[in-house]
């Protein structure tokens, strides 16, 4: 429903850009000898000579309108070239034109905040412009007066022929103003000379429409085409919608116009004037009444958004009557041309723009034939993006399944199947919205396993340490999905400059000392992290019994000072096992950071080696450090119990295959295989080769 938006100041200065017949104008400039002559963009389907989508000003003379088809149009004019608008994945290719839109869109935001509305209209909110103009000067103390301002047209104004241009200058420069009617003034010159450059630098012509909001504007701006501005004073707003039929208006045009029309015999906006506040209000609602007495005035506080580039991408074909879908495979073939599409100028944007969609939307156009409800819409349905052809074909496919259950209902849906039930898809569409710029300095995941070795050797030692480091996400985040742009804002380069660090959290700072540190020799390049050594122990102890395991890593560790150093540095430190406990419980792995501590503060093993062994006990020094292990670590399986249907596959299928198969078995215990191979954990997986 409208919403009403009271004006903050009636002394903006708005204008809307209306390109002329932009298809055609297009083609006319990749081909320079249709410049002039009547022309036509059709459709790619050829049936009857095709559909028109834009016809040019020297066509429309003839008679020639959109609504025609190709063979009708040469019919009125003989004379006409029609165009075929480009081709891809046998549906039109849009492409060239939002090319040639993002031109525009560039030379009007020089002077003043833009809004891109669409491929060929765009809003200007030109008040600071028109202010400091009238400041620093003022159109009454103008000398002269280009051709292209005085060719514009004031509302209100009586315009006779020769005299039209004179008038019109005068009421521009006028000295006696108010100074509503100045600033528009202002912003006729700004607005003209916007036009020449975009005539200039693109070849195109456009109109414009100049007012105090963007509703007026936009009325404005369809008034006298092509090439032309028209102005609408303060004075004039009541002749502008006075006589506009109510469904002219936008936001009028479906049930609410119609309502308008039949409950309150309302024709035109302006008969919108008879009614009060309160009657509109009491009939539909406190805000929408609120807003159609507004309109009625011309007052409208919609703001111009500051937006050079579109919000939302979408790809759609329509399959009017014979050429309907009424199968699902049908319909998945043309939704994988729709989503390849889609995925493209996805991935265009985000190379060029560093933006990222994160709704995707299916939308459809259906009939029943053999069903009283077959007036009821198809539903549109959304879900969270992912990027990649695969997995958008795959959302959109479930989208449409879920929609047409709905539509069907359960019942009708499993009787039909894939089979012809009475019902057919005549439109289908794909849209990605909610569209952010990416966060400054972060990077892919998969980034960083492909230049490990550029980057910096040691990265080796603290890859595991970096997916620590990643924030543990519960499966409500992200629609129950681990995807990469969660993960992707905490890996970042390790190259960062000085003060850069100081501006890091203090686990990313120890990532950078860690990756500075000399790397340290065959004998004691175990995973220092004490997390990952007591996990990879209890692993071991789990899949093959070996109780001394543990011991013996731990005491390996004990061994080297560079190991006691490293432990007590990364003391404290998550593992990769402890997202996924936190994903079912909530809870982190409970590990004793605080004995492992301890250990590492103990004394060294040749303290004990003075003590003689004693009978059937394992060698020298190894009975105490068990004790000391045994007093301190207390191992306690966890009870895995994740659905490893949330999580989402496709991320998993990223990793390296050996992390794949230990990430698999940490989720599903009960099928992994009796034995494991020595020094297979994930941390393993980072260390450097041992030379051989």
């Amino acid at each position: 429903m409208p919403v009403s938006r009271p004006e903050l100041s009636d002394s903006r200065v708005i204008a809307h850009v209306d390109m002329d017949c932009f298809y055609v104008q297009v083609e006319q400039r990749k081909q320079q000898s249709l410049r002039g002559q009547p022309t036509a963009v059709v459709q790619y389907n050829s049936w009857q000579g095709g559909g028109l989508i834009a016809v040019s000003y020297e066509a429309r003379k003839f008679g020639v309108k959109r609504s025609m088809r190709g063979d009708e149009a040469k019919k009125v004019c003989p004379e006409i070239h029609l165009v075929q608008v480009p081709v891809a994945r046998g549906k039109a290719d849009l492409n060239s034109y939002r090319n040639a839109g993002s031109e525009v869109v560039t030379i009007l935001s020089r002077r003043g905040r833009c809004e891109r509305a669409s491929i060929d209209e765009v809003y200007l909110d030109l008040t600071i412009a028109a202010e400091a103009m009238l400041v620093d000067n003022p159109p009454e103390c103008l000398e002269t007066i280009s051709e292209e301002v005085v060719k514009s047209h004031v509302l209100g104004l009586e315009e006779d022929g020769s005299n039209a241009r004179e008038k019109v200058g005068h009421w521009l420069t006028r000295s006696d103003a108010s100074r509503r009617d100045k600033l528009l003034a202002c912003g006729a010159f700004i607005v003209a000379e916007l036009r020449l450059q975009v005539l200039e630098e693109t070849e195109f012509t456009c109109s414009a429409g100049i007012a105090h909001n963007k509703m007026l504007a936009k009325l404005a701006s369809g008034m006298n085409k092509p090439a032309q501005q028209t102005v609408v004073p303060f004075s004039s707003i009541c002749k502008l919608l006075g006589m506009l039929p109510i469904k002219k208006m936008k936001q009028l045009g479906g049930k609410l116009g119609t309502s308008l029309q039949i409950d309150l015999g309302v024709k035109t906006v302006g008969d919108l004037l008879q009614f009060s506040e309160e009657k509109l209000q009491e009939y539909y609602g406190v805000n929408t009444g609120s807003w159609l007495w507004n309109t009625a005035r011309g007052i409208s506080g919609e703001e111009v958004k500051e937006r050079l580039l579109p919000n939302s991408h979408g790809s759609g074909k329509t399959f009017p009557g014979p050429r309907a879908l009424k199968t699902v495979p049908s319909v998945e073939k043309w939704l994988s041309e729709l989503c390849e599409e889609l995925s493209e100028r996805l991935q265009f944007d985000l190379e060029q723009n560093k933006r990222i969609a994160h709704t995707l939307t299916l939308h459809a156009h259906a009939y029943k034939s053999n069903d009283i409800d077959s007036f009821k819409k198809f539903p549109s349905k959304s879900c969270p993006l992912r990027y990649g052809t695969s997995k958008i074909k795959e959302d959109a496919l479930i989208l449409f399944q879920a929609g047409l259950r709905e539509y069907l209902g359960l019942y009708n849906f499993k009787i039909s199947g894939n089979q012809n039930s009475g019902w057919g898809i005549t439109g289908l569409s794909v849209s990605a919205s909610k569209i952010i710029a990416i966060p400054s300095g972060t990077r892919s995941i998969m980034n960083y396993f492909h230049n490990q070795q550029e980057t910096c050797p040691q990265v080796k030692l603290s890859s595991e340490k970096l997916i620590q480091d990643a924030p543990l996400l519960s499966p409500s985040e992200n629609g129950g999905h681990m995807t990469l742009q969660s993960i992707e804002p905490w890996i970042s380069c390790s190259e960062e400059d000085e003060e850069t660090k100081h501006s890091l959290p203090l686990d990313r700072q120890l990532d950078k000392e860690m990756c500075k540190e000399k790397l340290p020799d065959k004998e004691t390049s175990i995973c220092s992290s004490p997390d990952a050594e007591v996990y990879r122990g209890w692993e071991k102890d789990q899949t093959e019994s070996n109780g001394d395991y543990l011991t013996e890593k731990i005491r390996d560790s004990l061994e080297s000072e560079e190991g006691k150093r490293k432990l007590n540095k990364e003391k404290g430190m998550s593992t990769i096992s402890r997202y996924f406990q936190s994903q079912n419980s909530g809870d982190l792995l409970k590990v004793e950071h605080a004995s492992t501590s301890k250990l590492s503060e103990s004394p060294s093993l040749s303290d004990h080696q003075s003590e003689p062994p004693q009978e059937n006990s394992p060698a020298r020094g190894e009975s105490s450090v068990d004790a000391r292990l045994c007093s301190h670590i207390k191992l306690k399986r966890p009870a895995w119990s994740y659905d490893i249907d949330e999580i989402d596959q496709d991320v998993l299928n990223e990793l390296p295959k050996q992390i794949q198969e230990e990430v698999q078995a940490w989720l599903r215990p009960q099928k992994r295989p009796h034995t494991v191979k020595r020094d297979s954990g994930i941390a393993r997986y980072f260390l450097p080769a041992k030379n051989k």
